[in-house]
């Protein structure tokens, strides 16, 4: 299981984000989080995935800290694929640095051979978003933080997505947390949906 107990947070010279914030989320569970921009959410999103320190509190994977020697069980897929992707290496370059992703998980999300041989600036948000999801899908991958990640892909693409990622995770027992502002598209993936104003008071 992955917890979040009692974790606050804010920025310096800011008032509170949340305060004595409680989440958990079980393997295989699809939990939807909704919420205003600017309440919070991706700061939470980056303090469950280990790339920052709540203020207090704490977060456990299956009962300890998340502090783990190589790639973290728990992977965070941003917002916008362009800010998590080196503008200077090529596509393979970026798949080979996360480590061994199974070439079924790379055929599933219909990235093509061709692309792997361009720059970052040479794809569509699209399909820079298909390499970001394949790099959070490692072989010791137990859950995805999924932060609004098919708000800037059009309907049929959003589509795509989600349904290789409700494969996948229910394939390998996955648990994801999906951020979004969007209630509709939360309805039709999340096993569970969190309204972010009640989690955080």
């Amino acid at each position: 299981m992955l917890e979040a107990k009692e974790i606050s947070y804010h920025y310096p010279n800011s008032p509170w984000l949340f305060r004595q914030l409680n989440f958990h989320m079980k393997p295989g569970e699809i939990v939807g989080l909704y919420g205003k921009s600017g309440s919070g959410k991706t700061t939470m999103s980056q303090i469950i995935a280990g790339y920052q320190k709540p203020l207090q509190g704490e977060v456990l994977i299956d009962g300890q800290e998340n502090i783990f020697k190589g790639p973290s069980p728990v992977q965070l897929i941003w917002q916008q694929p362009e800010k998590a992707i080196n503008p200077r290496w090529k596509m393979k370059k970026v798949l080979s640095e996360a480590g061994d992703i199974e070439p079924d998980i790379i055929q599933m999300l219909g990235i093509r051979k061709e692309w792997l041989s361009r720059f970052p600036s040479e794809l569509s948000g699209g399909e820079l978003q298909r390499f970001c999801i394949a790099r959070a899908l490692l072989p010791g991958t137990k859950y995805l933080i999924a932060d609004e990640i098919t708000t800037m892909l059009d309907a049929i693409n959003q589509a795509q997505i989600w349904r290789i990622i409700f494969q996948l995770v229910k394939e390998k027992n996955i648990g994801v947390l999906a951020i979004s502002h969007d209630p509709e598209l939360l309805n039709r993936i999340s096993d569970r949906i969190i309204d972010f104003e009640k989690l955080r008071k």
